[in-house]
């Protein structure tokens, strides 16, 4: 972030003020006196007006990203998997990034990753119900009677109950021998649309999410990722439910 935007952004003043308090030498960075503007500081670094230190707003930032197979939604992994901040770009690295939830090690498709906590939680608690969609491939037919366990609620085999799952066919693959799904989940129990499938007696050959918080995978390719834009994280948080409050 720009000098003068960092300081205009804690409160202090407006970007005009600021510019005029960096000119006249009033602004130090990490106790070093810095009169340009335009100079980028880091969120690492202590910027003072008169001495006193500013109390900086973060600087949030907000990623989507098409995991891959074989990935596992972890800052790091003990048995040395890949991780999905191996697959993040150098312009992402250092910026304290987390997936927003997970998807799990042999599922692939849309992840979010922020340093926003706030909003992170409101699109991961269970209350919010936020949208989830996923389109699943599976071995054979699947009738409609499956497809109406899920709609009206399931209960899993270990009496986990389920909210209603939006659940259609989108194609028949190979003349019925494999069945498209799209999957819509309005909640987060870990390793939903597997467990839901054995329980039917679907065999899952790949599972993809293409939809989060009103946003889309869209033609992302797998391991590529790109910085949300701010009508984008408008759009989540519009769709995240409501913000604590204190």
């Amino acid at each position: 972030m720009r000098l003068n935007k960092a300081v205009a952004a804690s409160g202090l003043c407006a970007r005009r003020k600021a510019d005029e308090l960096i000119f006249a030498g009033r602004v130090a960075v990490d106790g070093k006196s810095e009169t340009n503007p335009a100079r980028r500081v880091g969120a690492g670094e202590v910027i003072s007006v008169d001495g006193k230190p500013l109390r900086r707003k973060p600087e949030y930032a907000y990623l989507l990203l098409h995991k891959p197979v074989r990935t596992v939604c972890t800052l790091s992994d003990p048995q040395g998997r890949p991780t999905v901040m191996d697959c993040l770009p150098e312009t992402a690295r250092g910026l304290g990034l987390f997936p927003v939830g997970r998807l799990d090690y042999f599922s692939e498709g849309l992840l979010l990753l922020t340093n926003d906590g706030e909003l992170a939680n409101r699109l991961t608690h269970p209350r919010h119900h936020v949208d989830k969609v996923y389109e699943v491939l599976v071995r054979g037919p699947v009738t409609e009677r499956q497809l109406d366990v899920m709609r009206d609620g399931m209960r899993l085999s270990d009496g986990t109950p389920l909210l209603p799952v939006e659940a259609r066919r989108i194609k028949e693959k190979r003349e019925g021998r494999d069945t498209l799904l799209c999957l819509t989940l309005r909640q987060g129990v870990n390793r939903q649309i597997r467990r839901m499938c054995d329980d039917l007696g679907l065999t899952i050959l790949r599972l993809r999410r293409v939809t989060q918080g009103g946003l889309r995978l869209g033609a992302l390719k797998v391991g590529e990722s790109r910085f949300l834009a701010p009508e984008e994280v408008q759009k989540l948080r519009n769709n995240a439910g409501p913000a604590e409050t204190p």
